[in-house]
């Protein structure tokens, strides 16, 4: 059995950052009247950030915190929005009740000092 040594320090400020924006986008959609069903929905696929429901739709949500908008949008690549859908198409197997409900795959971009941007079936 081999030890791993301690995460280094900026790693563990960027895991705190990943919570935090998410945490934020949770509360703004919260807000905005979306339901968060499941967060950081973990598989061998890939991961979603948040799980939400509203109106009978299921968001599939990205969260993206960097300084800029377009760091944001240069962030989504081809290889995320694959493991996105992968593991979107697993959490609907795990949750037939909601097979029959319309599904998006969301952005939600935190930048600083700026209100969350939400981008409706953008990923």
């Amino acid at each position: 059995m081999t030890l791993r040594p301690p995460p280094s320090r900026e790693r563990q400020n960027r895991y705190r950052s990943g919570h935090t924006a998410e945490y934020v986008a949770a509360a703004y959609l919260m807000a905005r009247g979306h339901r968060v069903l499941m967060r950081r929905f973990k598989t061998g696929a890939g991961e979603i950030d948040l799980v939400t429901l509203k109106g009978g739709r299921i968001g599939f949500v990205e969260v993206k915190r960097r300084a800029t908008l377009a760091e944001c949008e240069a962030s989504i690549t081809p290889k995320l929005r694959q493991r996105v859908r992968a593991a979107a198409n697993l959490w609907m197997a795990k949750h037939p009740r909601h097979q029959a409900s319309d599904c998006g795959f969301d952005l939600v971009f935190i930048l600083p000092w700026r209100l969350p941007v939400h981008l409706k079936d953008a990923l």
